[in-house]
């Protein structure tokens, strides 16, 4: 294992912005900096043991400061929408960024992602990783309470990478992180129509024009939702243009780490499982990207280039009671867990 520590760009503050260079015993390696918890790189070899970077990003900072759809980033304080961007706690209204339309979008205009965060390294005989911390203050972007969060990537000899959540507030507050990488396990060559997916979910929650939920389950029998029984991304995406966008509901106990989730690239050998604490997870199929966005190596990102697996609570909780709760209370822990696990012949 090892672990390296390199300045990756200066932010406008004036502020040196960090990169994390780790690599585990197996050819995996994952490179991470501390403006927004960002995966910039992730290198895992393919069943001839030849390595691939499988996320999409950027080489640059100063990439990573202009637009761009919240690429391997640490998405908060709530991930995915919220209605008009209202909610209430204790019978106060709180108003909220609205970044997307009349609804606040993953955290509002200066999320997490726009965060640096301190930063440092850890190294143990099997593992090593990098623990990232921020304070977010009372009525950032309109969320009640100073909120402290910390989040430590850690990878492992295992072939895991694994994201580990806590946080805690002074107020009572709503909190929903996720990891927003974009995935492609032909090392970014082609898009992810060719990708196999198996997700152990029996419903996804039913959303209007806006992907705002209605309360409402819905069964994925006899659906083109339905990846219990595995089959590649583009068999079904053409009828539900532009393309996957969806919270889906997973089959599992409150808190329990389970494997949800299967993606495997055949031509490359890859697969990828997923392991999560969460109750749900966003499957988006990157429908809007559109070629205006050129990453590392030159490659131009176009529509279904990658594929991403947010794993998080459901969408608009804090306005769903029906929903899995996402209220945060001073002296509770918020905490959660993440794993990403690669395989391969070679591995």
């Amino acid at each position: 294992m090892k672990v390296r520590k390199s300045i990756f760009g200066v932010h406008p503050n004036g502020k040196d912005v960090h990169a994390y260079y780790i690599e585990n015993d197996k050819g995996i390696s994952v490179n991470i900096i501390d403006f927004g918890g960002i995966i910039t790189h992730l290198n895992v070899p393919d069943k001839k043991g030849e390595p691939g970077d499988i996320v999409l990003g950027f080489d640059t900072l100063e990439e990573y400061l202009g637009p761009h759809p919240y690429f391997g980033c640490i998405v908060g304080r709530c991930a995915n929408r919220i209605s008009k961007g209202k909610f209430i706690i204790d019978g106060k209204e709180y108003v909220l960024v609205q970044n997307a339309g009349k609804n606040h979008l993953h955290g509002g205009i200066e999320g997490f992602d726009k965060k640096i965060w301190t930063s440092e390294a850890y190294q143990a005989t099997d593992e090593a990783g990098v623990a990232l911390a921020m304070e977010s203050p009372d009525m950032e972007e309109g969320y009640p309470g100073n909120l402290m969060t910390e989040v430590r990537y850690v990878l492992n000899n295992n072939n895991e990478l694994i994201i580990d959540y806590v946080a805690q507030t002074d107020k009572p507050t709503f909190i929903n992180l996720t990891n927003h990488s974009y995935f492609n396990l032909s090392a970014c060559k082609t898009p992810v129509y060719d990708h196999i997916m198996y997700l152990n979910a029996d419903y996804i929650t039913e959303v209007d024009d806006e992907s705002i939920p209605s309360g409402r389950y819905l069964n994925v029998s006899g659906t083109v939702f339905d990846f219990r029984e595995p089959k590649t991304l583009g068999k079904d995406i053409g009828s539900i243009p532009p393309g996957y966008d969806h919270n889906y509901v997973l089959n599992k106990g409150e808190n329990e780490l389970k494997l949800i989730s299967k993606l495997i690239h055949p031509d490359s050998g890859r697969i990828m499982e997923t392991l999560t604490t969460e109750p749900g997870v966003q499957i988006y199929t990157s429908n809007y990207l559109d070629g205006s966005i050129r990453g590392k190596n030159d490659i131009q990102y176009t529509k279904h280039f990658a594929v991403c697996l947010e794993t998080q609570h459901f969408p608009d909780t804090p306005n769903r009671p029906e929903f899995p709760s996402t209220l945060l209370l001073p002296g509770k822990k918020y905490k959660q867990t993440t794993v990403y696990r690669f395989l391969a012949e070679y591995l």
